[in-house]
């Protein structure tokens, strides 16, 4: 009698397996991220993780043997779709006579209300007091940090010969976009935010024109 388990195996496409795997475990990272969005940080168990990626928990240890294996990986594949979400943002057409900076102001406020940065967010706050999630955290920030800065200076080289004015620009939108957008997680105003967005953007123009 044939042995159809030997010859499913020996038909399967090279590397089919490795792909099978791979596809696993980006299912596994992408629904851990979304009950850090959904749950918080301390209440996503391996158990709620499983039932996210619809896999017993069981099969999903064997592809990340603990939930600091799983949060690892979810915090190297946060950093790269940030990066990735950043520069689709920052590199929309401008629409004509519509000045860079305004559009920009918009582009980054669209990124920090993202799920991703929600995401970001609630790991922040959790390795303010957990000092291992913290060490996996802080050089992923970091590299973000360098990248958006290294963007930002790509895309707008308007600013270049304008000193430090440049630096305070970044870190002023950095500093009260992310602020909004952690209080507007649990209150959201529509007329608030556009009325602070405009006027950031007229003092950046102010700082950047000056």
């Amino acid at each position: 009698m044939p042995d159809t388990e030997s010859n499913a195996v020996a038909t399967d496409p090279p590397g089919w397996q490795a792909q099978k795997s791979a596809s696993t475990r980006n299912l596994i990272v992408e629904s851990a991220i979304a009950c850090f969005v959904e749950l918080g940080y301390a209440g996503t168990t391996t158990t709620a993780m499983a039932a996210k990626a619809g896999l017993s928990r069981g099969a999903m240890l064997h592809h990340f043997p603990s939930k600091i294996d799983i949060v690892r990986a979810a915090v190297e594949h946060l950093h790269s779709k940030r990066l990735r979400a950043f520069r689709r943002a920052m590199t929309r057409t401008v629409a004509p006579g519509a000045d860079r900076l305004v559009q920009g102001v918009q582009a980054f406020w669209d990124h920090v209300r993202h799920p991703m940065f929600v995401a970001f967010f609630e790991l922040s706050v959790a390795a303010r007091t957990d000092p291992e999630l913290a060490g996996i955290l802080s050089p992923t920030q970091e590299a973000f940090e360098r990248e958006w800065y290294r963007t930002a200076k790509e895309l707008f080289p308007e600013w270049d010969g304008r000193g430090d004015r440049f630096d305070i620009a970044l870190d002023l939108t950095r500093y009260v976009m992310e602020g909004m957008a952690i209080s507007f997680l649990t209150h959201k105003d529509g007329e608030r935010d556009k009325r602070v967005l405009e006027y950031l953007a007229q003092k950046l123009q102010e700082l950047r024109d000056r």
